[in-house]
């Protein structure tokens, strides 16, 4: 029996949307999968993204590839499945920087389209044609639109996928606490034992733990190094009026999200967010009011805004900032989804793998991402 027809046992780790899309993938080919997660699903990272779509300013070939593909894939469940609209949409991306800004601003122009990726120029005197809830007083004189691009909530693709995989059986343990990869005396993955001592034999161990998922390998003797910065999401309460577009900004980046509410997040309050002694983040409220009130200025007639909730805590980030993604060399039958587009991959990522795991194939659209490029 081949390896691609032979059903095999697979954990995965991480409750995330990259963890969610590969148990589903794996599934739809007839593999065994159990989704493990240390809370509730998408509790962690995939929970307090931004989630725009996007392929914008500049990053290597291979990577403007990968995400790419990853929004064909957004592109297909969008034409397949009407319901999906409400929380997947591509009405264009909006770039502006300061107002001195505008020669960076004009060579993101020139990269973006030397590459073939749709990129227009707009600004103050225009932008209204591009959106008219956005405030043309608050743009730079030289902006971009990118109308390719779009956003998903994560929350609502999750269910989607989550209806999915249980119709398909998979088994979902959630609540697990942290989880540890089992192996033998050889080195090879053998299963996962989680925090209340239980453990699960698999032929395959996914990690897909965002920021968490370099100390989850780390104990295999493999060293990912880990740049995730800190960020916080916040969600308003509902507008009157949405604007279509993901906007990014020097002060707020902000998208529609259903339900006519906002989300907003960025990284200039950083430093503001702390620690506290029982492991939790925290920021002033004031802080809060402060990006919501950024948002208000960009958006026209500066509606009032409210905060409804927000979220803190790490932004999956590796330490070159490229994704790591494939079997561990040091760790046979272990295997890692780490990267900081996790929305933007989440659909083409879960699929490569799953095809990776089941056929031992080496897919060549992740050669350049494999984890032992940093154990050469």
């Amino acid at each position: 029996m081949s390896a691609e027809n032979r059903q095999k046992e697979i954990a995965v780790i991480g409750g995330g949307i990259i963890g969610i899309s590969s148990a589903v993938h794996l599934l739809r080919r007839g593999q065994s999968v159990t989704l493990i997660t240390e809370a509730e699903k998408v509790s962690g990272a995939s929970g307090r993204s931004l989630s725009w779509l996007n392929s914008a300013a500049d990053r290597t070939l291979e990577y403007h590839a990968l995400r790419m593909t990853g929004i064909d894939r957004y592109r297909t469940l969008y034409a397949q499945d009407n319901a999906s609209h409400a929380w997947l949409r591509f009405d264009g991306g909006l770039f502006w920087g300061g107002e001195q800004a505008k020669s960076a601003t004009l060579a993101r122009h020139a990269y973006e389209c030397a590459h073939g990726y749709a990129s227009q120029l707009t600004g103050r005197a225009t932008v209204n044609a591009v959106d008219e809830r956005v405030a043309s007083s608050a743009v730079s004189e030289t902006a971009l639109y990118n109308p390719g691009e779009g956003w998903v909530s994560l929350p609502h693709l999750a269910d989607h996928l989550l209806a999915e995989f249980h119709h398909l059986g998979g088994k979902l343990i959630e609540n697990a606490g942290k989880s540890a990869v089992i192996t033998d005396s050889t080195g090879k993955a053998t299963g996962v034992t989680m925090a209340n001592g239980e453990t699960l034999s698999a032929d395959v161990v996914l990690v897909a733990c965002g920021p968490q998922t370099p100390d989850v390998i780390a104990p295999l003797g493999v060293t990912i190094p880990n740049g995730s910065p800190l960020s916080m999401l916040v969600m308003t309460e509902p507008v009157e009026k949405s604007v279509k577009v993901v906007m990014n900004t020097p002060r707020v980046a902000l998208r529609p999200n259903p339900g006519n509410t906002l989300a907003l997040d960025h990284d200039w309050y950083e430093s503001a967010i702390t620690l506290n002694e029982n492991g939790h983040y925290s920021i002033d409220e004031a802080v809060v009011n402060e990006l919501v009130a950024e948002a208000a200025n960009v958006l026209a007639g500066e509606p009032p805004l409210k905060a409804a909730s927000w979220k803190i805590g790490l932004k999956p980030v590796p330490g070159d900032g490229e994704p790591v993604l494939g079997e561990l060399r040091e760790v046979p039958n272990c295997f890692v989804a780490f990267t900081h587009s996790g929305a933007t991959l989440a659909l083409i990522v879960g699929e490569l793998l799953a095809s990776e795991i089941i056929s031992g194939e080496k897919h060549p659209m992740l050669a350049t991402f494999r984890p032992e490029r940093f154990n050469i």
